[in-house]
């Protein structure tokens, strides 16, 4: 959290400044503008603030050599992953349907309870949605953007452009609890649910 704490410090510190370094070329000097993100850096060329939740934060550079919007249409398929599954690490230790493939309540060991015939309905599910969306991602869409909003909450554009940037957070931070709730169970073979009413020392 310190590390967490220290990243959000720096970059609110830094979000409304305009930081910029000289570089000296053959041809001249050129302002190359920082990183909001990690302000010892170059921010990337192409991460200028366009899409929503660009703050820089790119060590590796590799936005400089992979198509934007597929990137981020990836990054938004795999953020709404995990916001489900870090709601179902919840769920699975307190909610179970009738029958006995649905009474683990340890996520991970839930996995092997599910019969090949379920594995097949699972992989059969996930192929159509990407067979039927993968053209999205080329075809100049707002990535992401599959028109679904069946409560119209995006009303209007600056509504809408809150909710991307909420979104994109939302489906950082879930990847990161998603990674976090797993580790946790691995080491100590709880559950989120069973942490939370009986937590003890790894040592």
């Amino acid at each position: 959290m310190a590390f967490v704490s220290g990243v959000s410090l720096g970059t609110s510190r830094f979000a409304g400044q305009a930081v910029s370094v000289r570089r000296a070329r053959s041809s001249g000097t050129v302002m190359m503008a920082m990183s909001k993100s990690i302000p010892f850096l170059e921010c990337p060329k192409n991460l200028d603030g366009r899409l929503p939740g660009d703050v820089g934060f790119d060590p590796l550079y590799l936005s400089d050599n992979i198509n934007l919007q597929y990137a981020r249409a990836s990054e938004l398929k795999h953020g709404r992953i995990c916001m489900l599954a870090v709601l179902g690490f919840v769920v699975q230790g307190i909610i179970h349907l009738p029958g006995p493939y649905f009474s683990e309540t340890s996520p991970i060991a839930a996995i092997y309870k599910i019969p090949i015939e379920g594995w097949f309905q699972i992989i059969a599910f996930i192929s159509a949605i990407e067979l039927a969306t993968f053209k999205k991602n080329y075809d100049g869409s707002p990535p992401g953007d599959y028109n679904f909003d069946p409560l119209n909450l995006a009303k209007d554009t600056a509504t809408l452009e809150k909710y991307k940037e909420n979104e994109i957070v939302h489906c950082r931070a879930a990847m990161v609890g998603w990674f976090g709730f797993l580790a946790q169970q691995l080491v100590t073979g709880q559950s989120v649910v069973e942490q939370l009413g009986n937590m003890k020392p790894l040592m």
